[in-house]
């Protein structure tokens, strides 16, 4: 495995990170695909075994139990210096609105229950899942910044948000002496390069690190026409991302497997490779061994440069999908 500084914060990462919204109870979730307890403890011990030391989950995730799953485990297996835990928080609910609820409490009430959850006495990371369009920025940012000041996060980064957002909020914390975001985590991967126009030039410049999410496209830049999972079959929401465009997506990824055959590897580190030589750790779903064990061969394998133009040259531009379409709309005031 190897390792790198996660943006201008002092966290030292493996340069995959293990996403664990596939960990926890589906009956009390939204996703039928998810691990159990005993799974996932197993999954966790076999990234740990292998170099992995980043974790990434949300309170959001299996209405809390990806976060309980993951804080025992790794509680169990490492000592707390040895693993870099991030998690996140989601906007402010209708309710809390309603009974005016600040965004500086909305992250102190989230953040507590998270720490309960993992059973931990701070986070590595701290993660705005989406940008909250009902809530002042400066509420926001102001409580990552107690967050931090209180000792119950080291570092804080953002989630689907466009880099005008990023922008504004980190401008606005360094001209007031709050602390800044080190990381985003977007929508990014090989057959959805969006990033590419604005956000990934602007992190380069600001010593943003990139962990995208996605890293694989739900699985689909791992399998071959006509191979299939549970997860493929049953998460509804990838389908939502990539369904509509699948006919120009498929000669990617078709050009994935060609790489994968003549290297003697697998799509999983063909794909994974190409995203590592743009970003500083995406965050790869494991619910299988073969997922982690995927992800770290990635990390050694390099492409050439005829490999990786390859690889990028049939790319289409892709609308807006899922959390950041729906951002879209609430950037030109149509709020849904």
């Amino acid at each position: 495995m190897k390792y790198t500084k996660l943006g201008a914060s002092d966290l030292t990462v493996s340069r995959v990170c293990m996403g664990c919204m596939g960990f926890g109870n589906a009956a009390t979730g939204q996703h039928s695909w998810t691990v159990g307890e005993a799974e996932t403890r197993e999954i966790i011990k076999r990234g740990l075994d292998l170099g992995v030391n980043f974790f990434d989950t949300a309170i959001a995730y299996q209405n809390g139990t990806s976060e309980q799953y993951v804080g025992r485990a790794l509680r169990a297996l490492a000592k707390r210096d040895d693993y870099v835990i991030a998690t996140k928080f989601t906007p402010r609910t209708q309710e809390e609105i309603d009974n005016r609820v600040s965004g500086q409490k909305h992250i102190e009430n989230y953040l507590d229950q998270s720490l309960k959850n993992l059973g931990l006495d701070y986070v590595d990371l701290y993660i705005y899942h989406m940008w909250d369009y009902h809530t002042p920025m400066e509420e926001i940012m102001e409580g990552l910044h107690n967050a931090v000041k209180a000792g119950k996060a080291r570092a804080i980064g953002i989630s689907n948000c466009f880099a005008w957002q990023l922008a504004k909020a980190n401008f606005y914390a360094r001209e007031n002496g709050l602390t800044e975001f080190v990381s985003v985590q977007g929508h990014y991967n090989l057959i959805a390069r969006e990033e590419e126009r604005e956000m990934a030039p602007f992190c380069a410049d600001q010593n943003i690190a990139m962990t995208p999410y996605s890293a694989l496209a739900g699985g689909r830049l791992s399998k071959r026409p006509g191979e299939t999972s549970k997860r493929l079959r049953e998460d509804a929401y990838a389908k939502f991302k990539y369904d509509a465009t699948a006919a120009a997506d498929g000669k990617i990824i078709a050009r994935v497997a060609e790489i994968a055959d003549r290297r003697g590897v697998s799509m999983t580190e063909v794909s994974l490779a190409w995203l590592l030589t743009k970003v500083t750790a995406p965050v790869v779903g494991a619910t299988k061994f073969s997922h982690v064990e995927g992800a770290a061969k990635a990390v050694d394998l390099e492409l050439s440069q005829d490999e990786i133009d390859y690889l990028e040259e049939l790319y289409v531009p892709h609308a807006l999908v899922g959390v950041m379409a729906q951002n879209g709309k609430q950037k030109a005031g149509n709020v849904v």
